[in-house]
Formats: structure tokens, sequence, C-alpha cells
């Protein structure tokens, strides 16, 4: 086998595995803090969603963190028992079914504010590297996405 192949499969060569291996140290760096929310890391992408847009369907969320409505309903229903969202009728369509935060789940974004600047500042980057990054990983997503 020649070097060019055995240097391109490399696992320190991989973007894949760039991206895998900062995935799972960003949910272990969340995990402490959203403990303290009594939250997931995909309870905590959800109520930013809502928090951003509440009374959403679950459809709707289900693209915008492009997940399958599948693997959400489970996340949704615990959130459901928590206290933080409740699923309610559409009153223009009553097939659809809406996510609503509950007082309890407005009262979390207070909690939640602090959490952005505690992920800078474990990052190691200024805020213009760390907008720079996201940008980047936009536009690979972006990019991918074309692929599907």
């Amino acid at each position: 086998m020649d070097k060019q192949i055995r240097d391109n499969l490399k696992l320190d060569n991989q973007l894949c595995f760039a991206l895998y291996s900062a995935s799972l140290a960003m949910n272990k760096i969340y995990k402490p803090l959203l403990q303290g929310l009594d939250l997931t890391y995909p309870q905590y992408l959800i109520m930013l969603v809502l928090w951003e847009e509440d009374g959403i369907t679950a459809t709707t969320l289900g693209k915008k963190l492009m997940q399958d409505l599948g693997a959400l309903s489970p996340v949704i229903k615990r959130l459901e028992v928590q206290g933080l969202v409740e699923r309610r009728r559409s009153q223009e369509d009553e097939r659809k079914i809406e996510l609503h935060l509950t007082a309890a789940g407005k009262a979390m974004q207070q909690q939640a504010g602090s959490l952005p600047e505690q992920i800078l500042c474990a990052s190691e980057l200024n805020i213009d590297d760390l907008k720079t990054l996201k940008a980047r990983l936009d536009e690979l997503r972006d990019s991918l996405q074309k692929q599907l």
C-alpha cells in the first residue's frame, strides 16, 4: 500500500474523527453544566429552540434540530414530565401538535443564560475565533446536507 493511502487513512487525518471527538468533548463539558438545570443535552437543544419560538409544532422542531420526530418524541415526553413543556393541539389545525413552554420552562431560560459564556471560556477561544469556527461548521453542515 502506498504512503499516500496510508496517510489518508490515519485516524488523526480524518475530518470526521475531529468533528466526532470535538462533539464528545463538548458533550462532556455540557453535562455538568446541564445537570444543574436537570437537563440532558438533547433536552437543552429543544429548550433552546422553544425559547426562540414558543408554540412551534413538533415537526418544525424536528426540522430545526435536523432530527427525526421519532427520536425527539421521548425527549419531549421527558420535558413534559418535568413540567417544562406541554403539548397542545393547534387551534388552526387540530391535526398539528404544538409545543409550549410552561412557566417553569420559561423561567429556566434565565438560569441557562450563563451557559454560552461558560462554553466560550472552556473552548479557550476568543469570541471572534469562535464565531468564525461556528460559521465554517455551519457551511460544512450545509454542504453535506446537500449531498443527502
